[in-house]
């Protein structure tokens, strides 16, 4: 090759082929790249965010898209914090928003009341630490990962777009804390219910 370094630059040959794009801010990643990775997700749809609100805010007939996934044979998951939970509290109390952790936890659940009965759509809680530092969008071999910056919110904080290409690759990393933090969880219940029965 007459331009190794320059070939280099361009073809990723590392760990870091997995990375489709980076993003200083989650908010600057285009709608249309969520859009398209939540259409074309066939078996998995997995939103480990602690509070997962923005997703209703800024996608249209989310539920609806949703339903069909499901039925259509995707299982689609939700992780979310406790609103009642101690961590939420303390993240309040960092973050210091009118909208509070526990607000828009609870308006992810009332937009997931709605979904109940349908099956293959499963919500759970999760109470460990790692959770609310870090969301994980999961679109079959796609996903968008942002870690959270100190007293930032979600939007404000940055996000990675990875393809699976490899075992054990950054991808396998962070589907592997999701599996963890989804196994060690507890059924969510439904807004404005107290049953301890999840999504069915």
């Amino acid at each position: 090759m007459l331009w190794p370094g320059a070939a280099k630059a361009v073809l990723k040959t590392g760990v870091d082929r997995e990375v489709v794009s980076v993003y200083p801010y989650r908010s600057a990643c285009p709608s249309s790249v969520w859009r398209s990775l939540i259409t074309d997700a066939e078996k998995e749809l997995t939103f480990a965010g602690y509070t997962n609100y923005f997703l209703w805010l800024d996608h249209a007939n989310l539920a609806q898209v949703l339903r069909r996934k499901a039925r259509g044979g995707a299982a689609v998951r939700f992780l979310l914090g406790d609103p009642d939970a101690d961590l939420t509290r303390r993240r309040e109390a960092v973050e210091q928003t009118a909208l509070t952790v526990s607000t828009r936890i609870r308006i992810t659940l009332e937009h997931l009341q709605r979904l109940t009965g349908t099956p293959r759509i499963e919500a759970r809680y999760s109470d460990h630490e790692g959770h609310i530092s870090l969301s994980v969008f999961r679109f079959d071999d796609q996903m968008l990962v942002t870690p959270h910056l100190a007293n930032l919110v979600g939007h404000d904080s940055p996000l990675l777009h990875l393809r699976r290409l490899q075992d054990d690759g950054m991808f396998d990393r962070f589907a592997s804390h999701v599996e963890t933090l989804w196994d060690e969880g507890r059924p969510a219940s439904p807004a404005e219910d107290d049953s301890p029965a999840a999504l069915p």
